[in-house]
């Protein structure tokens, strides 16, 4: 192995599920695996495109999203370091539904179709947690459909910033710009920002600046998501 594949398999040894590979698999992983600099605002990839494997996010985040006839932005996830996406094209050769764009300076690797399959192959334990992983996005994207359609803009809002809070100081992190939450919660920034105000007044959240929300009455705000 050369410099760079000895550098990717030391990375890959510590990020899931990648870990479940002895270190023999791993360099043979390493030939197909290919890093790549995408800076703010780049597309990484268009809809319609056929990826040729998944992608392993080792800094900044990539948003995956749709675009409707309209020229409407919908997000559908967003993906930070150490996550991964495009985890059914090991299966499939299809085209990919979503496109990909960096929503701030990013390294991500490519992980090359052939070279996964054959991983898998060769070590089941390896299958089991990209299945584990690909059933994970599926519950995702359920729970993400029944976000959309059966709940309230105040219900999806007041889960979303329970979903995010820290466990102990009830503290909310956004981890993005509002425009692109409201998206993933299918609402204008309009909505999602009047229901914002009306959870203050109702004394349910404190704001702390643009991108922190302190949750003062989080059994209030759990009722309301349910």
């Amino acid at each position: 192995m050369n410099t760079i594949q000895v550098q990717t398999v030391q990375i890959l040894a510590r990020i899931e599920p990648f870990d479940r590979l002895d270190t023999a698999a791993l360099g043979r992983l390493a030939h197909g695996v290919r890093s790549q600099r995408v800076s703010r605002g780049e597309m990484l990839m268009h809809r319609g495109a056929e990826p040729g494997g998944m992608y392993l996010v080792l800094e900044g985040e990539i948003k995956l999203f749709l675009i409707s006839s309209a020229g409407a932005e919908k997000v559908v996830r967003l993906a930070g370091p150490v996550d991964t996406f495009c985890e059914e094209n090991i299966f499939s050769d299809s085209c990919q539904s979503l496109a990909a764009q960096a929503t701030r300076n990013s390294i991500v690797l490519h992980v090359q179709r052939s070279a996964l399959q054959a991983a898998m192959a060769a070590q089941p334990a390896f299958a089991m947690a990209l299945m584990a992983r690909l059933s994970e996005r599926m519950r995702e994207l359920v729970d993400g459909m029944e976000q959309c359609t059966q709940r309230s803009s105040t219900q999806r809002v007041a889960h979303y910033l329970v979903q995010h809070a820290g466990s102990e100081d009830g503290e909310v992190h956004l981890p993005c710009d509002k425009q692109t939450i409201a998206s993933q919660l299918n609402l204008t920034p309009e909505t999602f920002s009047r229901v914002l105000n009306r959870l203050r007044r109702d004394g349910f959240i404190v704001p702390r600046g643009r991108r922190a929300i302190t949750l003062t009455n989080r059994l209030q705000l759990e009722r309301i998501a349910a």
